[in-house]
């Protein structure tokens, strides 16, 4: 039988969220044509939870963001031919407009678009592989 290894590539991110007046917000972020959640890949003695919160704050700016649910995390399925797995956090913000920072690597920001959206709106953007987290966010900030 062979033996299965783990993804050797990790990244890290989080689902950050904001309550509005019409109900839970969440932040997605454009390149090219993905939208995705901020995340990154985790740097050398980092742990999850810290590379989550340097992505986002690289991606977004947001200053602001708290982790309601500590490190409660949920992970994609493998992704990328199975050598990819992504772990996300829920962060929150009151923070309604971003200015998407310049990447110092890139000399302009990471992606081209942000944007709120509701749970469904996201169903809508967001690959495949995001469903699993799209799910556990919705159960963990709404209980449905």
């Amino acid at each position: 039988m062979p033996c299965m290894s783990r993804p050797q590539i990790r990244a890290a991110g989080a689902v950050v969220f904001r309550r509005a007046e019409g109900g839970v917000q969440l932040l997605v972020l454009r390149a090219y044509s993905n939208w995705e959640f901020p995340k990154g890949r985790l740097e050398a003695d980092e742990t999850d939870f810290e590379c989550a919160q340097r992505e986002v704050w690289e991606e977004t700016g947001l200053t602001d963001l708290a982790y309601p649910f500590d490190e409660a995390f949920q992970e994609t399925l493998p992704y990328a031919a199975g050598n990819k797995i992504a772990r996300y956090y829920l962060a929150q913000t009151e923070t309604a407009v971003i200015t998407l920072p310049k990447s110092p690597d890139l000399g302009r920001p990471e992606h081209d678009e942000w944007r709120w959206v509701s749970f469904e709106q996201a169903e809508d953007l967001l690959p495949p592989r995001l469903a699993i987290v799209l799910d556990w966010a919705r159960h963990t900030l709404t209980g449905n």
